[in-house]
């Protein structure tokens, strides 16, 4: 099979000053299955998906996959992020990125940093989400176990092994969510998705499977 061809672009977003960087790997053939966007870390950005093969494991299984560099980070290094770090960020943002990558029903990966904008995305706008992948997420600690009892959106919560602080802390706010997985990667820290790419993309790949 040959590797995916990943294109770059900017989506418009209103509360940022300027637009955004992503990249995105479509199916070689036919319509996608679904649209998965792609988040990162506080360190990282959506090269990291490229560089460990996310990108093209998405497009190769069928789907339109899209990594964005979050706000003040990456090659959006320019734009104003619309939360202080650690604080949830306006549930708008996310919503307005999907709107202008006209994602449709979207999953949304989310590790650590990005959780301060996937999460209120997740409890205002649930009915844009197909599902949901947290890894080890910031701010899951600023919502009630009520809020997340209500949200029925299929969710696969990963994380490391080796991370016993955010790893585990996340874990005991997310699994509030009803219709949740809990995958713990073996051997593997924070930034699991790095240190173990061939059972990472198994397990997303895998979930996935499981909405179509």
């Amino acid at each position: 099979m040959s590797a995916a061809e990943i294109t770059e672009g900017r989506v418009k977003v209103g509360m940022c000053s300027q637009s955004l960087f992503y990249r995105q790997a479509l199916p070689s053939a036919g319509e996608p299955k679904l649209c998965v966007l792609l988040l990162h870390g506080i360190r990282f950005s959506s090269q990291n998906w490229l560089s460990i093969g996310t990108l093209s494991a998405l497009a190769a299984a069928g789907y339109r996959a899209l990594a964005l560099d979050l706000p003040g980070l990456g090659e959006s290094k320019a734009a104003e992020a619309p939360a202080v770090v650690g604080e949830p960020a306006p549930a708008e943002f996310l919503r307005q990125v999907c709107e202008g990558l006209n994602t449709r029903p979207v999953v949304v990966i989310s590790p650590s940093l990005s959780g301060m904008y996937s999460l209120p995305f997740l409890f205002q706008h649930s009915e844009q989400l197909k599902a949901y992948i947290p890894v080890a997420p910031i701010c899951t600690d600023k919502f009630t176990a009520e809020q997340y009892k209500a949200v029925q959106v299929p969710t696969l919560i990963v994380y490391g092994d080796q991370d016993t602080q955010l790893g585990e802390a996340s874990l005991n706010n997310l699994k509030n969510l009803p219709n949740h997985k809990v995958v713990v990667m073996q051997g593997a820290g924070h930034a699991c998705y790095l240190d173990d790419p061939v059972t990472w993309h198994k397990v997303v790949l895998e979930f996935l499977h499981t909405l179509l």
